[in-house]
């Protein structure tokens, strides 16, 4: 397959992912991308062209400078000692013992590939990490050293792969000189990524004082960044370009969001776009692992030394090694640190530590994208021109490895954890920002659920509108409520329980076919008054009855859905139709279509009022929500079946505008009321605040579009 055929199906597979893991959250949509690649393996004989040269810049760069990028700042600092600790000597520590108990385990593989597979398998993912670890609820001190040991150990680990590697295509190892080279490369790497962010810090904020603070282009800068540090430490200094981005990521962290204080909207758009790169990232390396599957398992099978079953057995006796050191590490650690607490302090200050603690850390060791990047970048063959030794094996088992940590962590994390959540990988992360941010505290039961208080802000926002509308202002007042009526209507029977909404939909069901009842009379009368023609009034009667037998089957779908179609589409619905209609006429009947569209609503709204006036009607029965609802409709239709000049077109989008800016006040002042009263805590409050101005953003695109 062309690489470029290769990279759209890659996207658009991705993109089915997520779909899939959005009808499936408790399966981590990393294990999705895995199986799914794995089908298209299968069944269409695909492969995709590695050049494993590229793989650890185009994969490995972009995901570390993110990973340092959102190193956090306090309490992780505070800890750096305990966490440089771990994200170094137990790096290397599984390394050694790992490599030699993997070539015990397999023979005949040789030793330094055993070393290279447990270095790449030694790195944790940051965020699954996090995710479990917050939801076992680990000891404070175990949880940051965990968190932030995520997020460096991909650094050492892949330096020891890269030594482990060499050797194995070289045929040469030194001690001395590996130390040696080790020494250099990774003080180089780090001055280097370090040198090279400042320099290009400097540049950016000379160019933001001489006036070129161009959003798009300060953006892109941020996306390039990871790839020229880790080009220029690689290919000119021969140093850790690995070591390099992440100190580059750190300090961009630190020093390198001085322009946003003054840039809101360069902070926005920054993190937006780095989620669509970690997002697509993660993705296609989970996808490649799936159509890779096949060809190792192939290579395997063929392999007499190793059958499959073995090798599946390897991969678990594997997984197991390096819980095992893990656990074993952070309970001692956790030990001497105790100890050597109460010796410095005198007293009983800190419990001694569980063992299951140490477990529920050994277990939140989710292996993810830099792993298995890194085992893609195994070259096919060593310097005399033979194949690489026991790539496929390999493969196999770092494969295996991965995904029976993430199977393991999904099966644990709804025993040990009252959360049950989906776990969390740096795949879906983007999709749940505000994921690892929250508060630690326990859920108040008190507060509200957000979607009670997005439904309290937006009915505030309804009422401000219809103090607001004027004569002068009908039509947009409508449009804008019928707008917000479709979200609350939404939120409002997400709320409600099945019995609920079924009487619900029962009810607006009998209303809907009142309001055609008095749109059909409202036709017939006007044709009787000759107001329009035969054929007007056949197209307006044939439409009513496709609508109404569509409405029986699909009510219940719709209002499910929140009423899903929005009033834009509805407009487009009838001008297509209305330039249908003209083309197959002999006469321009747009006015006459105008007419029936006003009297039809006109003879709805009278024939719902005519229904509610009867006595042997219980008017408390009917949801007032969807009464609102159905009126505005028809309201709505009314001002829509008048006519507009372009200036009256130019002047209802301000009306419009002007309105909107003040629904969204009102949705401030009711997230300031809900949060003085209890019913909201401080993190909702954000979320709601964020989410009223991203709306307000739009607003102001819209307008300068309309300029």
């Amino acid at each position: 397959m062309h690489i470029l055929e290769a990279v759209i199906l890659l996207m658009a597979l991705v993109i089915f992912s997520n779909v899939v893991d959005h009808f499936v959250p408790a399966v981590p949509v990393s294990l999705i991308q895995v199986l799914i690649g794995l089908a298209v393996a299968i069944f269409t004989k695909i492969s995709i062209p590695l050049e494993t040269d590229w793989f650890l810049l185009l994969f490995i760069a972009p995901l570390l400078f993110n990973d340092g990028r959102r190193f956090p700042k306090q309490e992780l600092w505070k800890l750096r000692g305990p966490i440089l600790a771990n994200a170094i000597a137990l790096v290397f520590l599984t390394t050694i013992v790992g490599g030699l108990l993997f070539h015990v385990l397999i023979p005949t593989m040789p030793l330094s590939v055993s070393f290279a597979l447990a270095a790449i398998l030694s790195p944790t993912d940051p965020v699954a990490v996090q995710s479990i670890s917050k939801r076992a609820k680990l000891p404070e001190g175990i949880l940051h050293i965990v968190s932030g040991e995520s997020l460096i150990n991909d650094a050492s680990g892949l330096i020891a792969f890269k030594y482990a590697v060499a050797a194995t295509v070289t045929g040469v190892f030194s001690l001395k000189a590996a130390a040696i080279d080790f020494v250099y490369i990774s003080i180089m790497g780090f001055v280097s990524g370090i040198v090279i962010i400042a320099i290009i810090l400097l540049i950016e904020n000379w160019l933001y004082r001489q006036g070129i603070n161009d959003v798009i282009f300060s953006t892109v800068l941020q996306v390039t960044t990871p790839f020229v540090v880790y080009l220029l430490t690689e290919e000119f200094l021969h140093a850790s370009g690995v070591i390099a981005v992440v100190a580059a990521g750190i300090v961009f962290h630190f020093y390198g969001t001085a322009p946003d204080r003054s840039q809101p909207e360069l902070k926005l758009v920054s993190e937006r776009t780095w989620d669509i790169i970690i997002y697509t990232l993660n993705g296609i390396v989970f996808l490649i692992l799936g159509i890779e599957l096949p060809i190792a398992t192939t290579n395997v099978i063929q392999n007499d030394k190793i059958n499959t079953f073995a090798a599946v057995g390897i991969s678990f006796v594997a997984w197991l090694i390096l819980l095992v050191i893990r656990v074993v590490w952070i309970y001692v650690y956790q030990l001497a640190s105790t100890i050597r607490s109460r010796k410095v302090k005198s007293v009983k200050t800190k419990e001694m530590p569980t063992f299951k603690a140490a477990l529920l850390a050994g277990l939140s060791g989710v292996r993810g994208a830099v792993t298995m990047a890194g085992v893609l970048s195994i070259p096919m063959v060593v310097a005399n021109g033979d194949g690489f030794p026991a790539r496929s094996l390999a493969l196999f088992v770092a494969a295996g490895v991965i995904i029976i940590s993430l199977v393991v962590a999904t099966v644990m994390l709804p025993l040990i954890s009252e959360d049950k959540a989906p776990l969390l990988t740096r795949a879906n992360a983007a999709n749940d920002p505000d994921e690892l941010t929250e508060s630690d505290s326990d859920p108040d039961e008190h507060y509200i659920s957000e979607d009670q208080a997005r439904v309290y802000i937006m009915k505030l926002a309804v009422q401000r509108i219809e103090e607001e509308r004027r004569p002068s202002n009908q039509k947009e007042a409508y449009d804008l409520i019928l707008d917000y009526q479709f979200l609350i209507r939404r939120l409002e029977l997400k709320l409600q329980n099945k019995q609920e909404m079924d009487s619900i939909i029962s009810d607006e069901l009998a209303l809907r076919r009142v309001a055609l009842r008095g749109e059909r009379a409202a036709i017939q009368r006007i044709y009787k008054d000759k107001e329009i023609s035969k054929e007007t009034f056949l197209i307006s009667n044939a439409r009513l009855q496709r609508l109404e037998n569509r409405m029986i089957h699909s009510i219940g779908r719709k209002i499910k859905l929140g009423h899903g179609t929005s009033q834009q589409f509805m407009r487009l619905r009838n001008k297509l139709s209305l330039m249908l209609i003209q083309r197959h006429s002999h006469h321009d009947i747009s006015d006459e279509l105008a007419l029936v569209q006003r009297e039809q609503a006109k003879g709805a709204i009278k024939e719902l009022s005519s229904y509610f006036a009867r006595d042997d009607i219980d008017n408390n029965r009917f949801d007032g929500q969807s009464v609102y609802h159905l009126i505005i409709h028809y309201r709505n239709q009314i001002e829509l079946a008048k006519e507009h000049s372009k200036k009256q077109i130019k002047d209802h989008t301000m009306q419009y505008q002007h309105l909107r800016i003040k629904a969204l006040a009102a949705e401030r002042e009711g997230v300031q009321i809900l949060l003085e009263q209890g019913n909201i805590d401080w993190a909702m409050a954000a979320r709601l605040r964020q989410y009223i101005n991203y709306s307000e953003t739009v607003l102001i695109m819209d307008y300068q579009n309309d300029e």
